[in-house]
């Protein structure tokens, strides 16, 4: 039995020992003689260039690779087993350009275009949430996508600070502008905070994307709440994007924009348990900020709900 990309088990190799890679997994290049094998791709975006607020998710793809070896290989609720339906390995990190934002933009849109081209779909872990737009650029090349956005922020503003246009707040008005998303496909759950005025989701309401506030998800339930989300992704490919900050403060304090109010962590796992039935064409976990919470613990919640994002993808590829 090939057992190559199959994670190395704790009751083999303690959890603390080893060079810690995403979930455990085999870590290779793109170059590898085996990259043409593999299904989906665990990726760091160590990048926060288009952070306004408190710095720091650059380094959340390292503290998430060492949370992430205590992720286990069978779901503890739904019994899958993604390792066994799909090859993952973990391809390392894009490497950004610090100094220049639109050269890291063009670098992160050529390795999602290479990955694109080799049929493997990308699981990323951010940075922040300005990471998206590239991938979509890279996945959305022939085709606009849909997307259910998990966030407590729209992030649909046109520009900051008097015409700036590529920050963490713009990504999906450009992606929207640019034709990588069909509006009609997109729900944002979880809105919520104290707000510069209505500029958002004003434009959400023009092109037609349905904005769920956080008042609106608890009054309902995550249940229901993604139940509206797969319909209006449909059968075409839908990306995933998963802001951190979507979850309530008190247990994910290691963000840049916090706004209280949110879901539980028990929640988080919920909406992305919600998944199941998503033709997921790529996902992203985005603004894990390890400054504001060294313990880890808002590291090992963004893992968990990428296995679980990880979970809906394999069941998905494997129907």
């Amino acid at each position: 039995m090939d057992t190559f990309f199959t994670p190395v088990s704790g009751f083999d190799l303690p959890r603390f020992a080893g060079v810690p890679t995403f979930m455990r997994l085999p870590h290779l290049g793109l170059d590898h003689p085996r990259i043409a094998e593999v299904q989906v791709g665990l990726i760091g975006a160590p990048w926060d260039g288009g952070t306004t607020n408190r710095p720091g998710p650059r380094h959340g793809p390292r503290q998430l690779r060492d949370a992430s070896t205590m992720i286990r290989a069978q779901n503890g609720v739904t019994g899958i087993r993604p390792f066994e339906m799909v090859r993952c390995a973990d391809l390392g990190d894009v490497g950004p350009n610090p100094a220049d934002l639109m050269d890291t933009l063009a670098r992160m849109e050529a390795f999602y275009t290479t990955l694109r081209g080799k049929g493997i779909i990308p699981l990323t872990a951010g940075g922040d949430h300005l990471c998206s737009l590239p991938i979509l650029r890279a996945l959305a090349k022939d085709r606009p996508l849909g997307m259910i956005h998990f966030d407590s922020h729209t992030d649909l503003f046109h520009s900051y600070f008097g015409g700036t246009m590529y920050t963490h707040g713009t990504p999906f008005r450009r992606a929207v502008e640019e034709g990588l998303l069909d509006p009609h496909r997109v729900t944002q759950i979880g809105i919520r905070g104290s707000a510069y005025d209505s500029e958002d989701r004003d434009f959400a309401r023009a092109v037609g994307i349905r904005v769920i506030p956080i008042e609106e998800f608890h009054q309902r339930g995550p249940e229901d709440v993604m139940a509206e989300a797969r319909d209006r992704a449909g059968a075409g490919e839908t990306y995933v994007s998963y802001d951190i900050d979507f979850v309530d403060p008190a247990y994910a304090p290691g963000t840049g924009t916090p706004e209280v109010g949110g879901p539980t962590s028990w929640q988080a796992l919920q909406v992305a348990m919600g998944l199941r039935g998503v033709k997921i064409a790529g996902a992203d976990l985005v603004e894990v900020s390890p400054p504001f919470d060294p313990s880890g613990g808002t590291a090992f919640l963004g893992v968990s709900i990428m296995f679980e994002m990880l979970c809906a993808m394999a069941e998905g590829m494997g129907t």
